[in-house]
């Protein structure tokens, strides 16, 4: 899925203005979000993310105690970005509800087109390595999961009011079973370099509504 744009910083003195820092923490930041979609936590090391920005480990341990703080700070980035993202898709007046998540899958699949599938969810590669992840990582990405399934689940309730949708359908568990196929479908998305995985889950997603 799509990552917030790059940023680039020149190489020289560490920051010694308010700005600078300000400038050094985001590009840290944002590569780190470049390299943990493409590789995940464990296989990232610091020196990577250093090198792709030009600034030195001290200045790194100067805005993060360790990788684990780090990482949790990838990760409050990445939720509060797409958390956005799905509130401009999701809240779209401009469109009927169920168009609203038709182009919310839209905009993610050329976003990982863009990047040749290289990329995927920062909060679903996480999840896929938890065993080897910091124990305080498990809750803050469960809540992201949760936060994302109520956004999508105030979508789909618009949608039943608007009669889109039958008023079977159970809203909280339908958002719950999107996130949970759409992120097995990013994954085989990044295998195959292909948008197949996710165009099959979308398709099957939406059939499912009108069955419900």
């Amino acid at each position: 899925m799509d990552t917030p744009a790059p940023l680039t910083r020149k190489r020289g003195r560490p920051p010694k203005r308010p700005e600078e820092s300000f400038e050094t923490r985001e590009l840290l930041l944002r590569a780190g979000l470049e390299v943990l979609t493409e590789k995940g936590f464990a296989a990232t090391g610091i020196d990577e993310v250093l090198k792709r920005v030009g600034v030195p480990k001290g200045s790194f341990y100067h805005y993060f105690d360790s990788k684990e703080a780090f990482g949790a700070a990838l990760i409050e980035r990445y939720a509060s970005y797409f958390a956005r993202k799905l509130e401009r898709h999701f809240r779209d007046e401009s469109m009927r509800p169920l168009e609203r998540i038709t182009a919310f899958v839209d905009d993610a699949q050329a976003g990982m087109a863009r990047h040749d599938f290289r990329r995927g969810c920062l909060i679903g590669n996480l999840g896929q390595e938890m065993a080897a992840l910091p124990e305080s990582f498990r809750g803050r990405l469960s809540a992201v999961f949760v936060d994302w399934e109520q956004h999508l689940a105030r979508c789909l309730e618009a949608a039943q009011q608007l009669g889109q949708i039958p008023d079977t359908v159970d809203c909280a568990q339908q958002a719950s079973f999107f996130w949970i196929g759409w992120e097995g479908a990013v994954l085989r998305a990044k295998l195959e370099r292909s948008a197949k995985a996710l165009d099959i889950f979308t398709q099957g997603f939406f059939a499912g509504l009108q069955r419900s």
